[in-house]
């Protein structure tokens, strides 16, 4: 039997205007693909749609932090994925692992993320950006060679980018988990309970 969120699934005629504009823009940006079986919104998208003015600001950064920034979009998939396997948020996991895979990171580079590899990774690009990741995600600093490290990499925009990234998909993991939003029918969980 499928879990339910916590939160009930809002469908667009239940919404008022800010909340049906904010449908329309998340559709039209992220496809058809976004609206449930039941009519509602999968992952954090139905929460943000709850709370229409703090979901889009959301949508917002998001689409920033997708599209507009300088980081590479193999490296932004390793860090939202590095940042969903923190927290273990399987509907994140679910939709990123299969966007880092499509943007070039490697299968056993994603499946060492997941089980919680110390050091999953081999490209030098890929091992900085996954360190940031982890060290915000653990202790919410980055150490000074990490750090360094990084800069050299991405430059200042770049760190600050990352950092924001990383913050971001904390919000994502946080609301899918606080709510516990489903995985689409028929996926299995990375981290059954």
């Amino acid at each position: 039997m499928r879990r339910m969120s916590r939160l009930p699934g809002l469908r667009r005629d239940e919404l008022d205007d800010d909340g049906r504009a904010l449908w329309d823009s998340m559709t039209e940006s992220r496809g058809a693909g976004i609206v449930g079986p039941d009519g509602g919104l999968v992952g954090p998208f139905n929460a943000w749609v709850t709370a229409s003015d703090i979901g889009q600001r959301l949508v917002d950064l998001g689409g920033a932090l997708r599209f507009r920034m300088s980081v590479d979009r193999r490296l932004i998939e390793l860090a939202i994925i590095t940042t969903g396997a923190r927290w273990k948020a399987e509907f994140e996991w679910w939709a990123h692992a299969r966007m880092a895979r499509e943007h070039g990171v490697a299968d056993e580079v994603i499946d060492a993320i997941a089980r919680g590899d110390a050091k999953p990774c081999v490209k030098d690009d890929e091992r900085v950006v996954h360190a940031i990741a982890t060290q915000l995600g653990d202790t919410g600093h980055i150490d000074a060679p990490t750090y360094d490290a990084g800069v050299a990499l991405l430059g200042g925009r770049g760190m600050v980018e990352l950092v924001a990234l990383c913050g971001y998909y904390t919000l994502v993991s946080f609301t899918l988990n606080a709510f516990e939003v489903p995985l689409p029918e028929g996926v299995k969980p990375t981290w059954p309970s």
